[in-house]
């Protein structure tokens, strides 16, 4: 198995790659098996991005060398090709966002985490939902609102007091953000098959941004968030780490 290596700009990250490979013969990405990305949940998020611009996206398998490393197996130099071939697969498939400006700019995005919409002024954003093409909601007065894919329903949608979906539930957190009105809306549950519809009321008056993961569009009209299906990532991880019990255990956090 050809494994590459890719590593976050930290300190620690730096010099866990250069252990790394006074041991081991890496490839260039493009040539790999599996690419081995040392650094944290924001740098993992990167790599898998970057992925997403080849024809076939290289399995991942993450080492913790940031802060936190959620989606990251531990840091150990010993025995790696031996890790890789016995790890466990996750596939992932992210959200698309398609995104219609206030001049008409059509523009389209991947996003693994969450799409999110927020306001760009001090003026609190007016957003109608449909789903499946049905209005649901006819406006929510808010700072924003957000969709968010089981792997990431742990990151912002938790911040912002959104549900922990567990890895297997085939579901879409719809979560807002700093709701006014309605006040006590607390957000919804969505089968992943639907097609999630954003329209911005008084678009020119009350800016929205929409951002999915790191790329962000200003001035936004409409939005259309769905799961892509048509494009796989693979994350791995070592046997004795189960993913889908530590999102579990996030739900018992205090």
């Amino acid at each position: 198995m050809k494994l590459a290596l890719l590593a976050s700009d930290s300190h620690v990250a730096r010099a866990a790659a250069e252990t790394l490979r006074q041991g081991h013969d890496f490839v260039p990405v493009r040539e790999a098996d599996v690419v081995v990305a040392l650094g944290g949940d924001g740098f993992l998020l990167h790599c898998l991005h970057e992925a997403l611009q080849l024809k076939d996206p290289k399995p991942m398998f993450g080492m913790n060398r940031g802060t936190v490393g959620f989606l990251m197996n531990d840091f150990r130099a010993k025995d790696l090709p031996a890790r890789v071939e016995a790890a466990k697969r996750f596939t992932l498939n992210p959200l698309r966002m398609t995104a219609t400006t206030a001049s008409g700019r059509n523009v389209s995005f991947p996003a693994i985490n969450e799409v999110s919409l927020l306001r760009e002024t001090r003026q609190a954003a007016k957003i109608g939902i449909a789903i499946d093409g049905k209005t649901r909601m006819e406006e929510l007065i808010c700072d924003g609102v957000l969709v968010s894919t089981a792997a990431g329903s742990t990151a912002y949608n938790l911040s912002a007091n959104g549900p922990i979906l567990p890895l297997e539930s085939d579901l879409l957190a719809l979560t807002p953000i700093s709701p006014f009105r309605p006040r006590r809306w607390r957000g919804a549950l969505l089968p992943g098959a639907s097609v999630i519809e954003f329209e911005v009321r008084e678009a020119r008056k009350r800016p929205v941004s929409a951002v999915a993961d790191q790329m962000e569009v200003r001035d936004v009209a409409q939005v259309k968030v769905a799961i892509d299906r048509d494009i796989n990532l693979t994350l791995m991880f070592d046997p004795e780490y189960a993913l889908d019990d530590r999102i579990s255990l996030e739900q018992f956090a205090s």
